[in-house]
C-alpha cells in the first residue's frame, strides 16, 4: 500500500473514497460537516432518517454525493465524543481501512487523522494511522491456491488539518511505515507453518535481512554452541531432527563506543513439549512459540528502516522442542554457559533454557540494556489474559520506560513483581536450580529463573504468551510487541514526539 500526506478540504478530493467520522447522536466531525454543506445537507438528512447514529463500529457507504469530486464517501462511527481516545481512534482507523478495502476502491483519502485525540498531536495520529492501516490490510495468503479477495486498497492519503503540520507528519509517516512493516514481517514469520519455519529458515531470513539493510550477521551452529558451553539451549534441541541455530544481528547507528541495547527473542519454531508432551488440542498453535524471535527481528528491521541513532543487537536462540529417543528427560541436569547447573523437571519449560544461554552470550556485547521477549508461560495468560504482556525488570525505571512505550502505542504491558521471595520456588536438591517453580506464580518464577543469568546489565523480560497470536476464526500472529519495542527505542534515541 502506498501512503502520502496532504492538507485539503474533503469535498475537493478526487479520490475513489473519502473517509470522514461521525460521533454518536449524529454529531458530524469538521470534515463530515464540510461535505454536508457542499452536498446541501444530504449527510444530515440521511442520518436523521436513521441510517446511522455514529455508534462505534458502524459504517455507511454513500455514492455520488453531490458537491464532491470523489466517487464514494465512507462515514465511520466514532462513538461518544467524550470517550474518544487512543483505543477508539485506532479502532476507527482499522475499521475504515478494512471497509474501504472491501469495496472496489483502489485509493482512499482518510480525514479521520484530523480528529483530535486527547493528549496526542498530529504526528502521533499519523504514525498510528500508518501502523493501524498496514495491520488492517494485512493478509497471509502465501499458501492459498486461489486469491479469494482480489480487491485491495493500493493508495491511502492521510490528511492533516494545517499545512504547518506537514513536515512533522511526513516524518511520523516514515516512522509509522517502518514500524508497520516490522510488524508485518513478524506476523509473516509467525504465520509460516512449522514445516517451513524451522531454525535454519529463521537464520536464512535473518541473513537476507542483514544483506538488504547492511546489518552485521553471525549464525552459530550446534558445534559452535557446544564449544561455548550452551548445554541448556542444546538440551532443548536434542529430540529434534531440525538443527538449532543461534542468530545474531547487529545494527550500528551510533558511535562504535556506545553500548548497544540487546534484544533476545525466544525462537522455538515448534514446541511439542518434548517428553513432557503437550495435549493434542490446539497444538498447531505451538508454531507461534517463536513469537519472541519474530518480534525482535521485526524490531531491528523497523529500527534500521528509521535509521535511529543507536546501536542495537538482536540474539535469537532457535530450536525445535520434539520428543524422540535422544530427547532431554525430566530429571536431567545440564550445565549452562554461565556455569550454573539446572535440573530439568519439565521439558515443556524449554524457553527459559534457550534464553538463559542467550542472556549469558549477550554479555560479550557489553550491553547497556538487555530485553528478552518470549512466549514463555501459560501462567502469564492466566494472570493478564490476551490484553497485556507481562513485564519484569531489574530496575523500576526500565519497567516504567517500557510500560510508557506500551501505553503510547496501545501495545500494553503490565509490570509484575520480581521479588527475591519467589526465588525460593526454584530450589533443587541436586542442581543450582530447577527449571520450574511449581504451580503458583509460574510467570514470576520463570522470570526469576532468567534473572539469574542477567546480573551483569540492566535487564527486562516481556512474557508475550497471551499477546503474540490470536486463536479462533481470526487465528494468526499479531506482531506484538514490535510497536512497544520500537517506541522504547525511539524514546531512547530521542526521536519520539
Amino acid at each position: 500500500m502506498e501512503f502520502s500526506i496532504k492538507s485539503g478540504s474533503p469535498e475537493k478530493q478526487r479520490s475513489n473514497c473519502v473517509v470522514v467520522g461521525v460521533f454518536e447522536h449524529r454529531r458530524l466531525t469538521l470534515s463530515a460537516e464540510l461535505i454536508d454543506n457542499a452536498a446541501g445537507g444530504m449527510i444530515s438528512d440521511i442520518l436523521r432518517r436513521g441510517d446511522m447514529n455514529g455508534k462505534a463500529g458502524s459504517t455507511l457507504l454513500l455514492h455520488n454525493v453531490p458537491g464532491t469530486l470523489c466517487e464514494r464517501i465512507l462515514l465511520v462511527g466514532l462513538g461518544k465524543e467524550k470517550d474518544f481516545r487512543e483505543k477508539e481512534y485506532c479502532a476507527a482507523l482499522r475499521l475504515a481501512v478494512k471497509t474501504v478495502g472491501e469495496t472496489g476502491a483502489q485509493d482512499a483519502t482518510l480525514f479521520l487523522t484530523e480528529i483530535a485525540v486527547r493528549k496526542r498531536d498530529a504526528a502521533w495520529r499519523i504514525r498510528q494511522a500508518a501502523v493501524c492501516s498496514l495491520a488492517a490490510g494485512y493478509r497471509f495468503d502465501h499458501y492459498r491456491s486461489k486469491d479469494d479477495e482480489p480487491r485491495r486498497l493500493r493508495r491511502l492519503t492521510l490528511i492533516v488539518e494545517r499545512r504547518s503540520e506537514l513536515a512533522a507528519a511526513e516524518e511520523a509517516l516514515r516512522q509509522g511505515l517502518a514500524i508497520g512493516e516490522g510488524c508485518q514481517w513478524a506476523r509473516d514469520l509467525g504465520n509460516q507453518p512449522p514445516n517451513v519455519c524451522n531454525p535454519a529458515y529463521l537464520a536464512e531470513q535473518a541473513q537476507a535481512l542483514a544483506e538488504e539493510l547492511g546489518l552485521g550477521c553471525e549464525i552459530l551452529d550446534r558445534p559452535a554452541m557446544a564449544a561455548l558451553g550452551m548445554n541448556a539451549l542444546l538440551a532443548v534441541a536434542r529430540g529434534a531432527a531440525a538443527e538449532p541455530r543461534l542468530i545474531v544481528l547487529q545494527y550500528k547507528g551510533a558511535k562504535a563506543a556506545d553500548k548497544p541495547v540487546v534484544l533476545v527473542g525466544k525462537g522455538v519454531t515448534f514446541d511439542s513439549g518434548g517428553i513432557s508432551l503437550k495435549p493434542g488440542a490446539d497444538m498447531d498453535e505451538m508454531k507461534y512459540d517463536m513469537g519472541g524471535a519474530a518480534a525482535v527481528l521485526g524490531t531491528i528491521k523497523a529500527v534500521a528502516r528509521m535509521a535511529l541513532p543507536l546501536n542495537l543487537t538482536v540474539i535469537v536462540p532457535a530450536a525445535e522442542n520434539m520428543p524422540d529417543g535422544n530427547a532431554t528427560r525430566p530429571g536431567d541436569i545440564v550445565s549452562t554457559m554461565s556455569g550454573q547447573t539446572v535440573e530439568i523437571l519439565n521439558t515443556d519449560a524449554e524457553g527459559r533454557l534457550l534464553l538463559c544461554d542467550a542472556l549469558t552470550y549477550a554479555e560479550r556485547f557489553n550491553p547497556d540494556t538487555v530485553i528478552d521477549v518470549a512466549t514463555l508461560t501459560g501462567a502469564c495468560v492466566v494472570a493478564l489474559g490476551h490484553v497485556a504482556s507481562g513485564l519484569f525488570a531489574s530496575k523500576d525505571s526500565l519497567a516504567r520506560d517500557l510500560q510508557e512505550a506500551g501505553e503510547e502505542t496501545g501495545d500494553r504491558a503490565w509490570h509484575l513483581p520480581l521479588w527475591d521471595d519467589y526465588q525460593e520456588l526454584l530450589k533443587s536438591p541436586f542442581a543450582d536450580m530447577a527449571n520450574i517453580g511449581g504451580r503458583w506464580g509460574g510467570a514470576i518464577s520463570a522470570a526469576c529463573f532468567l534473572s539469574r543469568f542477567a546480573k551483569k546489565y540492566d535487564w527486562a523480560h516481556l512474557d508475550i504468551a497471551g499477546t503474540a497470536w490470536t486463536s479462533g476464526k481470526d487465528k494468526g500472529a499479531t506482531g506484538r510487541p514490535v510497536p512497544l519495542l520500537t517506541q522504547y527505542l525511539l524514546q531512547r534515541a530521542g526521536s519520539a514526539d
